[in-house]
């Protein structure tokens, strides 16, 4: 994929690749801007610790995944 305005893919990273299992790493939404969304699309994990939940995004390729950008931005559109 071209690099453009909603995909950037920077192999230089001294994290690259940041994620496994994925050809093409979005790394415009390198930290993720659904994180502090409780329902976000992606599939993160949580853990509590005591008694507050921690949201894990790990394993999650959501906003790395170069087709998701308008799901994103739909999502952080539509969300409160």
């Amino acid at each position: 994929m071209e690099n453009s305005s909603r995909f950037f893919e920077n192999t230089d990273c001294e994290y690259y690749p940041c994620h496994k299992g994925i050809d093409h790493i979005n790394c415009l939404f390198c930290y993720c801007p659904m994180y502090n969304k409780e329902n976000c699309p992606g599939n993160p994990s949580f853990k509590n610790n005591n008694g507050k939940l921690i949201k894990i995004c790990t394993d999650c390729t959501f906003p790395h995944r170069p087709e998701n950008y308008y799901r994103i931005m739909d999502f952080l559109k539509n969300s409160n």
